[in-house]
């Protein structure tokens, strides 16, 4: 790929790359997308990692949050820490 490819191309279409993975860009534009990815394997190997990245943010459901320390936790925590610092 050429610098020059590299610089001005593949910026354009990164700009407009999370419509194009969302389905809403014009057609015309898509075409012009998929020509360029078929010419440029860095960007197809970018969309198809940040592709794989929103399939998983997506699958991620976050378990119970938990509770804060109560202080007598926290007390026996850092006593704990601090026996093992040797203090």
């Amino acid at each position: 790929m050429s610098e020059q490819h590299e610089s001005a191309d593949c910026q354009e279409l990164f700009a407009l790359l999370s419509e194009y993975l969302d389905l809403e860009l014009p057609e015309e534009a898509c075409a012009k997308m998929q020509a360029h990815f078929a010419n440029c394997p860095p960007c197809v190997q970018f969309v198809e990692s940040l592709r794989k990245t929103i399939q998983l943010v997506g699958r991620y459901h976050p378990g119970v949050v938990p509770q804060p320390l109560k202080d007598q936790s926290k007390e026996r925590l850092r006593q704990a820490w601090e026996r093992a610092q040797g203090f």
